[in-house]
């Protein structure tokens, strides 16, 4: 009796270690830096400015147990009347960024923006760690709205690029990119996963009739 209490014993102390110490190493979602956002809010590309949008990012993320960290939605702002641009590599801190898995999407704002980045449909994860469909499933959502150029910068050719800076729903476009690096060819922008081609409109029937949903990524500075 006195050996089957003494195991006992040891086994209920083993088990409390064990919970102790992932307890101190944190689940993979408690590190995330990075995430698809898993749904669109309900306007289309109005998120209420860059203000709004980084809200949303911050309520998704405290929603999967990762809001202790300060979040950016990765959107630039277009040039206007009384506001200067606004370049989405500059707001999302210096990295390095992963997913909900733990895994690395890229180390730095650079690599981020370079060829060896991480970043496709299968760690381009949302911050529930699910993968969103994309060119070839049965619905295409891989149009990610970023209003950006290739390297992560406002683009001032004196059109629409951010839906109005994210404040319409309605008429305007907004640049996208693919997260799943897929398009209708093998171009750079087809593979591009946040400067591939502008929308036909900024509400969410528009964004869907070219393969989005009105997602976004967001990133913790």
């Amino acid at each position: 009796m006195r050996r089957l209490s003494l195991y006992l014993a040891s086994t209920v102390a083993a088990a409390i270690a064990l919970a102790a110490c992932s307890g101190m190493t944190g689940t993979p979602q408690s590190k995330m830096s990075f995430f698809l956002t898993s749904t669109n809010p309900g306007k289309g590309a109005d998120f209420g400015g860059l203000a709004g949008a980084d809200r949303y990012c911050q309520s998704l993320a405290a929603s999967a147990g990762a809001g202790n960290r300060t979040w950016r939605a990765y959107l630039s702002n277009s040039a206007l009347a009384g506001s200067p641009a606004v370049n989405a590599r500059d707001r999302i801190g210096s990295g390095p960024w992963l997913n909900a898995k733990g895994e690395l999407i890229a180390s730095n704002v650079d690599g981020l923006h370079g060829p060896d980045n991480k970043l496709s449909k299968q760690t381009a994860l949302t911050e529930k760690g699910q993968v969103i469909s994309g060119s070839g499933d049965a619905v295409t959502l891989h149009d990610i709205l970023t209003g950006s150029s290739p390297d992560g910068r406002a683009v001032s050719d004196g059109k629409d690029n951010t839906c109005g800076n994210w404040t319409k729903s309605g008429e305007g476009s907004a640049i996208v990119g693919h997260h799943d690096r897929r398009g209708l060819d093998d171009s750079a922008p087809a593979k591009s996963w946040n400067s591939s081609h502008p929308t036909s409109g900024c509400s969410l029937d528009a964004l869907k009739s070219t393969g989005g949903g009105g997602l976004m990524y967001c990133f913790a500075q």
